[in-house]
């Protein structure tokens, strides 16, 4: 057994030994296009006769310098299989993500993958070009790729739903692992230049969520399934036709909330966050600019939008007031033009260049975006920019509840349920105050300060409080009273001054009529006593 044994091993290694010296022979004296022509029949050999099917993904294809998507995607998805299966790995480190460090196949290491029950072999390898040479840019026969095995019977499986699902899924993980980030515009006078940017970022970091914004539960499940629907809702917006995002319109008094709202909403669907600050926006150009530099899976946020720019007319009617007041005091004249060259320099955006940004044709450039508008007097906003099409669910944000500060007593007191709270309830339900002020009555102001002496704290306050607006509603009836006394004073003053007005334009009437006898004695026939 064993002499076959080795009978068979020295057959084998002279079966090699004369490949080898034929392999040497066609590099040495046969010219390299039979050379390339041998191989390419010994490929085709090769290919015929296995019964499977290789797909190569490349890191670099088409334009040069550009990394393909496809490979990014792919080393994504197979990231989590590397770190498990795998026994050579590579580490890099990746900017904005939430992995400190990423593990992947390092070169001709191997993965298998499972995938309704069809098994496929990805194996990472690196093209070395012949000739090294200096470029701005990679050179496609040396760069890296990875090489997807199958069997010849699951090709259209593989190209209709494997490959479709590694790239979906490699691009969703790499959007869960993603640091996301603040934005907030720069003005136009810094977009140009080297590494100039339309947008700054900041790791977002804002802790608030749906579980600590203090607001009825009722409302909460509202708002987080109207946006969960959003998120999901893909093919529904393409089949009835409409760009994929959605209009919030929030308001409320200041102190309600409504940062921290959007905090949540971001944190919720896990998108960045973009803070437009209009007034640095120079026109509609600049504006339809900036919103194509925005991203999928982001919330556009313009806070306090009554306050950002004269949206509603009312510039154009103070300007004409203004120039009747200089007409008459010219002294202000010359600081009234310097403020008029400052105007100069201040946002052009128009009513129309916004509706465009929000629901017009830009507003279809990219997908799932949420535009969020923020205002403490909705009434002072243009209603054709608020209706329904364009800020599609408006959230009122008001006034604290009981309910609402029971989820603030949670988060700043740690406590469910206390003697206090049915005397708090009581008290929500006679005066109003912001959910700021009741958390900042509920914060404890040094170590020693319990749960009780909080609650105190903030029953006090809730008092003083009601105090306040019984006064200002005493006062409010006081001041309308008089101003009704006042305007009844004043118009019975001028219904005197109307009366005497009239007697005397009669006396006047007698007097002519005295001086004019013939008028006089005409009267007098006709029974008229002068």
């Amino acid at each position: 057994m064993m002499m076959m044994m080795g009978e068979t091993w020295t057959q084998l290694g002279s079966a090699i030994a004369s490949i080898m010296f034929l392999w040497a022979m066609l590099h040495q004296y046969f010219p390299q296009t039979l050379h390339d022509s041998i191989l390419a029949y010994i490929h085709r050999l090769v290919n015929f006769l296995s019964p499977n099917i290789q797909i190569r993904f490349h890191e670099f294809s088409g334009e040069y310098f550009k990394r393909s998507e496809a490979y990014a995607a792919i080393k994504t998805y197979l990231s989590d299989k590397s770190s498990r299966k795998a026994k050579n790995l590579g580490a890099e480190v990746v900017e904005d993500s939430t992995q400190s460090v990423v593990l992947s196949m390092d070169e001709n290491e191997e993965v298998t993958d499972e995938y309704k029950g069809v098994k496929l072999r990805w194996v990472s390898k690196k093209n070395v070009a012949p000739q090294q040479s200096i470029s701005w840019y990679p050179n496609t026969e040396d760069n890296r790729y990875y090489k997807l095995t199958f069997h010849k019977s699951h090709r259209e499986f593989v190209t209709g739903t494997y490959l479709p699902h590694v790239l979906q899924d490699g691009k969703a993980i790499k959007v869960r692992n993603r640091q996301r980030k603040l934005y907030t515009n720069n003005p136009s006078q810094n977009w140009e230049g080297y590494k100039a940017r339309k947008w700054n970022h900041v790791a977002f970091e804002h802790p608030s969520t749906f579980d600590t914004l203090a607001l009825e539960s009722k409302k909460k499940e509202e708002i987080m399934n109207d946006l969960t629907k959003f998120s999901k809702g893909k093919e529904y917006y393409k089949k009835i036709g409409k760009a994929w995002k959605r209009g919030y319109l929030i308001y409320g008094p200041p102190g309600t909330g409504k940062s921290s709202m959007i905090a949540a909403m971001a944190n919720h669907l896990e998108y960045d966050i973009y803070d437009l600050e209009l007034a640095a926006v120079k026109d509609n150009t600049e504006l339809w600019r900036l919103l194509i530099e925005t991203t999928g899976k982001s919330i556009i946020v313009i806070e306090h939008i009554d306050c950002s720019l004269d949206l509603t007319g009312q510039r154009k009617k103070e300007k004409k007031k203004e120039k009747a007041e200089e007409a008459k005091d010219p002294i202000s004249k010359m600081t009234k033009e310097e403020e008029e060259e400052g105007e100069e320099r201040k946002s052009k955006v128009t009513l129309s260049g916004l509706l465009n940004f929000i629901d017009g044709l830009w507003s279809a450039c990219g997908g799932e975006r949420i535009v969020v508008f923020t205002t403490n007097f909705v009434e002072k906003l243009d209603p054709t920019l608020i209706r329904r099409v364009r800020m599609d669910k408006h959230i009122e944000l008001s006034y604290c509840c009981f309910e609402a500060f029971k989820v603030l007593a949670k988060n700043y007191l740690d406590v469910d349920s206390h003697q206090l709270f049915a005397t708090i309830g009581h008290l929500f339900e006679e005066t109003n105050m912001t959910p700021a002020d009741v958390a900042e009555n509920l914060r404890p102001k040094s170590l020693n300060e319990d749960v009780e002496t909080c609650l105190k704290n903030l029953i006090e306050a809730l008092e003083r409080a009601k105090e306040e607006a019984r006064k200002k509603a005493e006062e409010e009836v006081r001041l309308k009273a008089e101003k009704e006394e006042k305007e009844k004073q004043e118009e019975e003053e001028e219904d005197v001054k109307d009366n005497e007005s009239l007697s005397k334009e009669v006396k006047e009437t007698v007097e002519v009529v005295k001086d004019d006898e013939a008028l006089a004695k005409m009267l007098k026939e006709n029974g008229v006593i002068v």
